[in-house]
């Protein structure tokens, strides 16, 4: 049986209550929920940091996956490291398996990364929903460690609908994951408004930083309000800095969904999810002039945009639901 843990944080009866009430994606986050298409006794559980004795008790009894060869159905998996972290302390499983995101940046940047090679190399299983970070991870574990494995995410496209084309052009950017480049995002917007001032810019974001003139920056919002953004929008752009898990991916899915065209930063990975002169447009890392330019070309065109959106729809059907990821993390974990 496969158990789904997250953190306490996460609120997962909340969550599913919400999505009930039509509020939020897929009854539990990330859609994987459909793991259960695999294994019907498939459940999901949450849990909390370690306490100081847990944390004692494991560097004098280190707890690790079972390598004893013989395969068992008690099976844990945690979305990211860090909740693997809490997985190994507090809520062990005989075969225990995590997403990776945020240690293979840190270890290319020189960054303290604590115990995390130690609680990864103790995991049955590894993968990452970016391509590049396959190598850097497998050389951080070591040619002794786990397997990594790649698969591509996911988003609910039924949530995430297609909906029509709108009548007022706008340009939306959302996210502001630790990777996002706010200034490069500004710094683009201001000569999108510049060359045309009648475009509507909406900017979700956690930066600090004072928007240009013309931009109008919204605060945290739902994943209902988030839906209706993207139907409003006619073109979403992602400004990210330099990084190896594909920042900004779910939010290019989710535009792709809703059948719009996306420019983004192209670094290792996105191309997996954003193809470039098909579905979106691409421009190199801190290149605001290249942003602005991809993003004023759509905006010129609306015929180009809507064949962008609507190959970003069919893209995702195919190959990007959350379905679709459920089912390579099934394989993956042999559930």
């Amino acid at each position: 049986m496969i158990e789904v843990l997250f953190a306490t944080e996460r609120d997962v009866a909340g969550w599913a209550a919400d999505h009930a009430a039509g509020r939020r994606p897929g009854l539990w986050p990330y859609g994987l929920e459909a793991l259960r298409d695999s294994d019907p006794e498939a459940r999901i559980a949450s849990v909390a940091e370690p306490g100081r004795l847990q944390v004692l008790r494991d560097r004098v009894v280190p707890r690790r996956a079972s390598s004893s060869g013989v395969p068992s159905s008690d099976v844990g998996v945690t979305w990211d490291e860090n909740v693997a972290r809490r997985m190994l302390l507090t809520r062990p499983h005989d075969r225990m398996y995590t997403g990776v995101i945020w240690v293979t940046d840190r270890v290319e940047r020189g960054q303290d990364v604590g115990r995390m090679r130690d609680v990864l190399r103790r995991m049955s299983g590894l993968w990452v929903i970016s391509r590049g970070q396959v190598e850097p991870l497998r050389r951080f574990v070591g040619e002794d460690g786990p397997p990594v494995g790649f698969f591509t995410f996911g988003v609910d496209e039924e949530f995430f609908a297609a909906r029509p084309w709108p009548s007022r052009p706008m340009v939306l950017s959302i996210g502001g994951d630790r990777d996002r480049d706010p200034a490069t995002l500004f710094a683009t917007l201001e000569r999108v408004h510049a060359e045309r001032p009648d475009v509507e810019l909406v900017v979700q974001t956690t930066s600090d930083a004072a928007p240009p003139e013309g931009v109008t920056v919204v605060p945290h919002v739902s994943h209902r309000e988030l839906a209706e953004l993207y139907a409003r929008a006619s073109v979403v752009a992602v400004a990210t800095r330099d990084n190896l898990h594909a920042s900004g991916m779910t939010v290019s899915l989710e535009a792709m969904a809703t059948g719009r065209p996306v420019v983004m930063t192209n670094t290792p990975g996105i191309e997996d999810y954003v193809e470039h002169e098909r579905t979106g447009l691409l421009a190199p890392v801190g290149d605001a002039s290249a942003l602005a330019a991809h993003v004023l070309r759509l905006l010129g065109d609306e015929a180009e945009a809507r064949a962008f959106g609507a190959a970003g729809r069919a893209l995702v059907e195919e190959r990007l639901t959350t379905r679709h990821l459920a089912a390579s993390l099934a394989e993956f974990v042999g559930g």
